[in-house]
């Protein structure tokens, strides 16, 4: 009897510990911002806990694990960030008013660690409020049906060919 009251005890413990409310969920990292190659707004939706991207495919809707598409928008920020930290932590530490030797250095390492950052992100989120300021600012990203990165439009960045 005690054998089976423990039992009881340890089994409702483990379904108590895998209720939704404990369950980390990832978010959408670039919700509001990924468009279609029509320019039409991708909706952000949950299927189960999975965060995920629907596209409309002529009234079918195509759902894309958001992981997919934000791990691309990602990975394409670090190869522009790469070679650059120096610069970029500079202009950084300038614009948060800590224009000293440690403020550089602690950004520039963040910068270099980044790509370690990505599951920590995906569990956080990027801020409602930084989301409407790049949208704001004209930050885009267009997807294909199949959750490919078609371009990233950044506004005021230059490219190779300017």
């Amino acid at each position: 009897m005690l054998l089976g009251c423990l039992t009881l005890q340890v089994l409702e413990r483990w379904y108590l510990s895998m209720s939704d409310t404990n369950l980390p969920s990832q978010k959408h990292l670039f919700a509001g911002l990924i468009f279609d190659e029509q320019d039409r707004p991708v909706e952000a939706v949950y299927v189960g806990h999975e965060p995920c991207y629907v596209v409309n495919d002529q009234g079918f809707r195509r759902h894309i694990p958001a992981i997919e598409v934000d791990r691309q928008v990602f990975d394409s920020i670090i190869k522009q960030i790469e070679g650059h930290e120096e610069i970029i932590s500079e202009q950084a530490a300038k614009m948060l008013g800590q224009d000293d030797p440690f403020s550089k250095a602690l950004i520039a390492n963040q910068l270099k660690n980044i790509s370690q950052q990505f599951p920590l992100l995906l569990l956080t989120g990027i801020p409602e409020e930084t989301r409407a300021y790049l949208g704001m600012t004209g930050f885009k990203i267009i997807i294909n049906l199949h959750g490919e990165v078609v371009e990233i439009i950044q506004p005021g960045m230059s490219t190779d060919q300017e």
